[in-house]
């Protein structure tokens, strides 16, 4: 009886989130909020909340955030991590410092103390690069030459996730200092180790796990990246970064077919994560979390758009195509549920999941918004401004260009997070 209800339960998600992803889709929208929504109205508190499925849920869930820093690490080849460490931390520091802060002093603010503060900082730092893939191709923006500077922050931010994960890891489990020290040596080591092994022989371990047959190639790296991500997390580690650095580690044709084959998967159990993380937050905690959760939202919006358009500028991109890029970076998603699950699930502050919750959802709802208005508000911002200095009256109408048609740009790249450093180049639109 037990197992029949689990296969009720378990199938009624799978179809709810099939037909919400589905809304989505016609929406050209991110089903992440919608998903989000779904595991309110399942959880305690919600509409209809589980009983039997809730454990194989969790499960899912954790198989969801491997597959998805797995798919994130299949993106980059370690040569290029190498690369943009050296020629584009500074944009990387940039972004910590106006988006990781304001989190961790809102936490503060509001009497959480110092580990929620680390916490609340990563959800306010990290970007979500499955909504902003998402948007560039929704918006023509492929080829702008300010995209691989977006695409160069969302590696600088994922490449500290491999840092930063072991951090929280331990301060949530409540390690002493010692210990915690100990795991982040273990998470610098083993990260340092497998960036050096991926560019020596990479080459040799793809062909190694290499094969013709899509249902031998899906096995192997499957089960490798379970499990690493098994003995990472038994070093205190993390799961996700040991499945980031697995899908570092493979690369070429193998990296291409492994992404292919575990893209279907990587969604559904995504879409898993999203929910289980609903089900651990009760719909009525949200309503007191919303004005500070706003608060976030707004300011935080407000920083990204600075970090794009101060990377764009010093990259050589002309005045629109800043705009274009801050505007960009401000969706949140899946890696700030992530970051914010790690909390929940050891009970460190019982608002902070509420608060990511409400965060996250206007953030992602906001960001596609964002990524298209940011630089045409801008320029017609811009000519209100320069018609008052000049005292013409009220301002024309602004070119084609910023209002919202496709931008023309000079030259075109090649949208793929392989690619090298942004070196600067004279400014262009």
């Amino acid at each position: 009886m037990h197992s029949a209800v689990l296969l009720i339960e378990f199938g009624a998600i799978i179809l709810a989130l099939g037909l919400l992803g589905r809304i989505a889709g016609r929406l050209r929208f991110s089903p992440i909020p919608l998903y989000l929504l779904a595991g309110l109205a399942f959880g305690q508190g919600g509409l209809l909340p589980l009983g039997a499925s809730e454990e194989f849920v969790a499960t899912g869930a954790e198989i969801g955030v491997i597959l998805l820093l797995l798919m994130l690490g299949l993106e980059y080849t370690a040569s290029d991590l190498v690369s943009n460490l050296k020629t584009q931390y500074p944009a990387g520091a940039v972004d910590f410092a106006l988006n990781a802060l304001p989190g961790a002093a809102a936490a503060l603010l509001l009497g959480w103390g110092p580990v929620a503060a680390v916490v609340l900082g990563g959800v306010t730092w990290i970007s979500s690069s499955g909504v902003i893939a998402k948007v560039l191709g929704d918006l023509g923006r492929v080829g702008n030459r300010e995209t691989p500077v977006v695409l160069s922050i969302l590696v600088l931010e994922d490449l500290a996730m491999a840092v930063y994960l072991p951090i929280v890891t331990a301060l949530v489990a409540g390690v002493s200092l010692a210990a915690g020290s100990v795991t982040l040596a273990i998470a610098l080591g083993v990260a340092g180790l497998v960036l050096f092994v991926a560019v020596r022989y990479g080459r040799i371990i793809s062909r190694f796990v290499s094969s013709d047959d899509p249902e031998k190639l899906l096995l192997v790296v499957l089960g490798l990246t379970i499990l690493v991500a098994g003995i990472a997390q038994e070093l205190q580690v993390s799961a996700a970064v040991g499945a980031f650095l697995v899908g570092i580690a493979l690369s070429g044709e193998v990296a291409e077919g492994a992404h292919t084959l575990l893209s279907p998967l990587r969604d559904l159990f995504a879409a898993v994560f999203f929910v289980f993380f609903g089900l651990h937050t009760d719909p009525a905690s949200i309503p007191p979390v919303l004005l500070p959760a706003l608060a976030l939202a707004v300011l935080t919006a407000g920083t990204k758009i600075a970090t794009g358009y101060w990377a764009a500028k010093r990259a050589g991109i002309g005045v629109k195509g800043r705009w274009r890029a801050g505007g960009t970076l401000v969706a949140r998603g899946e890696f700030s549920i992530v970051i914010a699950g790690l909390a929940v699930t050891a009970g460190v502050e019982p608002q902070l999941g509420p608060l990511a919750t409400a965060y996250v959802l206007i953030l992602v709802i906001v960001g596609p918004l964002t990524a298209r208005w940011t630089e045409p508000v801008a320029a017609r911002v811009t000519a209100w401004r320069r018609a008052r200095r000049d005292g013409d009256g009220p301002a024309g109408p602004a070119p084609q260009d910023a209002v919202g048609a496709r931008p023309e740009t000079v030259e075109k790249v090649p949208l793929s997070k392989r690619q090298g450093p942004v070196e600067p180049s004279p400014a262009v639109d």
